[in-house]
């Protein structure tokens, strides 16, 4: 559908909404009290954002499926916090879907032109997913840099990522296909 790429939003915007929209996040770890649920509903905003940005992202099309696997779970478990899940059960979850966010900042920052996205990307995709695997044993904290890192790389996207309309490439990528 020709009108409904062109009237997709520039790659630059899809790359700063998630900033806004995460800030009220990060601002809460230092100032909300435990258990409060006001984060949840900005978090969940977040997520969404990404789904387009997945979408326009140069990445092979199984890491963008771990992308929107972490975005459905990050919106799930938000929902559940929200409608009053206890932590035990959805922080887990949480993790989980920080293992797919992992894979698929990695893969998409491996495919990035610019340097310093390849190298933030691939550090906050680690840092994200690999935590998942220590969470039992290593303080919540030592996730928080996590969320500093994909805040850089967000703002890297806006700023050096071209938008695809612009480029001359299709908005969504996939895969070359098989020639039979």
């Amino acid at each position: 559908m020709p009108g409904l790429r062109t009237a997709s939003p520039r790659f630059r915007t899809l790359a700063i909404a998630p900033i806004i929209l995460f800030t009220p996040s990060l601002v809460s770890f230092v100032i909300a009290e435990p258990g409060v649920k006001w984060p949840e509903y900005t978090g969940v905003f977040f997520h969404l954002a990404i789904l387009l940005l997945i979408s326009r992202m140069s990445a092979p099309d199984w890491a963008k499926a771990a992308g929107y696997g972490w975005i459905a779970l990050d919106v799930l478990t938000g929902i559940m916090t929200i409608n009053d899940v206890p932590y035990e059960i959805t922080w887990p979850v949480r993790l989980g879907g920080h293992v797919l966010a992992g894979v698929w900042i990695v893969m998409s920052s491996a495919h990035a032109r610019q340097r310093s996205l390849r190298i933030i990307g691939g550090l906050t995709g680690l840092w994200l997913g690999a935590y998942s695997f220590i969470a039992n044993v290593a303080p919540e904290p030592v996730l928080y840099p996590a969320s500093m890192l994909i805040i850089v790389w967000f703002t890297l996207l806006a700023l050096h990522e071209p938008d695809s309309r612009e480029a001359g490439q299709p908005a969504v990528h996939t895969s070359t296909p098989i020639a039979l």
